[in-house]
């Protein structure tokens, strides 16, 4: 894939530094006082491999990676100049919003999606006081804390956020530990899952306390898909009896149910 390139906006990925956070929060600190522009761009390198780390979920929608790639040190940017040294956060927790902010922003002004005039403003207003809610807390705030920053409502606030939103595919990895991996759709709840679950066991003790001629007839109708005619043909009874049989098995498990 393109984010594996060696080289990406004319720099080589391989040769990249990657800091400790206590070198972080010391760079922090020195640009803080002394405005060092040497300390700034040693902090931007040392977390270049963060906005790679970001990009790769942005990947594969028509963009160039140069340019994702630039837009990520963008947010990275802005994340070193408001990044608030009183908090309690590290430095990379605080990044990654930052710069995904940055990405979905550029993704949103120049996607071929059209979204309505009055959402896309409700999701600038709803992004805008996002960063801010981070830049006072120091942590991402949730949607019910931005609905209220901008005093809107929850609901209208998802939307909004939502029509502006990449799709995300079902098989997408959201977490990986010893090759178990957990995939979007792992996550996907069915309040009905739970009762489908117990109607197939029901069914399937059902099953099991027919006899065997009638387990064969229901097999070969519905698993097999052949015509009574056919079973009938097939274990030498006549159809009446196959249908008869057929009816008396399914009310059986009917009754279960």
């Amino acid at each position: 894939m393109a984010y594996n390139k060696v080289v990406i906006s004319g720099i080589n990925t391989s040769d990249l530094e990657v800091l400790k956070e206590e070198e972080k929060i010391a760079l922090l600190k020195e640009i803080q006082q002394t405005g060092s522009k040497e300390a700034r761009d040693k902090l931007i390198r040392g977390n270049l491999r963060l906005v790679l780390s970001v990009i790769q979920k942005f990947t594969g929608r028509g963009e160039d990676i140069d340019d994702l790639f630039q837009i990520g040190v963008v947010g990275l940017i802005k994340a070193i100049n408001n990044f608030d040294l009183t908090k309690e956060v590290r430095f990379s927790t605080y990044c990654v919003p930052m710069i995904s902010g940055e990405l979905r922003r550029h993704l949103r002004d120049y996607s071929q999606i059209k979204v309505s005039r009055s959402l896309r403003d409700l999701a600038y207003k709803a992004i805008k006081a996002k960063e801010q809610l981070m830049l006072k807390n120091q942590k991402e705030p949730d949607i019910q804390e931005i609905a209220d920053e901008i005093g809107e409502k929850r609901a209208d606030v998802v939307i909004a956020l939502e029509s502006i939103s990449d799709p995300v595919s079902l098989y997408e990895p959201v977490y990986s530990d010893s090759g178990d991996t957990l995939y979007v759709m792992d996550q996907i709840g069915d309040k009905n899952d739970v009762d489908s679950l117990l109607d197939e066991l029901y069914v399937r003790d059902a099953i099991k306390k027919l006899g065997e001629r009638e387990r064969n007839i229901l097999y070969l109708r519905f698993l097999k898909g052949r015509t009574q005619v056919e079973v009938a043909n097939e274990i030498g009874i006549s159809q009446a009896q196959v249908s008869r049989l057929e009816k008396s098995a399914i009310n059986r498990i009917k009754g279960v149910l």
